[in-house]
């Protein structure tokens, strides 16, 4: 079963093995990371864990229980006066199997208990139906054209989910 952990320094082997692994996979919806990334990744994870400690960010990986591998990456970024932006990514061999699906409406519950949220933004490209399903399984409505710059020059819908308060 896998499971949704907050981003922690030792998770970088893993994620870095992810992102290889679906390199080629995700270039196809999005744009590609460039071989800079891969480069200086140790400084990327850093830099990721140091925006999460200073609260403007929340970087979540989806962990195979079995193996320890990461299935996924979920972030919420651009946090600010109850709101964040939601951007995500699953591992090709596990797609289509409900696991961004189940891993969203997860986050969105932490978004609101852990992060104080009150409203997600994700923006999705119009080449890339799975992440559009994805999102309206999870309880998001689209609202409005999104930005190409925003998805890698591809054109997209921006999607928006009121969050419910936590008790």
């Amino acid at each position: 079963m896998p499971e949704l952990k907050r981003l922690q320094a030792g998770h970088a082997p893993a994620v870095l093995a992810f992102e290889l692994a679906n390199r080629a996979y995700f270039a196809a919806a999005v744009s590609d990371r460039g071989d800079e990334f891969f480069h200086r990744f140790a400084d990327r994870h850093s830099a990721s864990l140091a925006e999460q400690d200073a609260g403007v960010c929340a970087f979540y990986v989806l962990v195979d229980s079995d193996d320890g591998s990461v299935l996924g990456r979920f972030n919420l970024y651009d946090v600010a006066d109850g709101t964040a932006v939601l951007g995500y990514r699953v591992a090709r061999h596990v797609a289509g199997r409900g696991v961004a699906t189940a891993a969203v409406v997860e986050l969105c519950g932490l978004a609101a208990a852990r992060h104080g949220l009150s409203v997600l933004r994700a923006a999705a490209a119009h080449a890339n139906p799975a992440s559009q399903r994805v999102l309206t399984k999870a309880g998001f409505v689209p609202v409005g054209p999104a930005d190409p710059a925003h998805l890698g020059g591809k054109p997209g819908t921006w999607f928006r989910r009121d969050l419910l308060p936590q008790p």
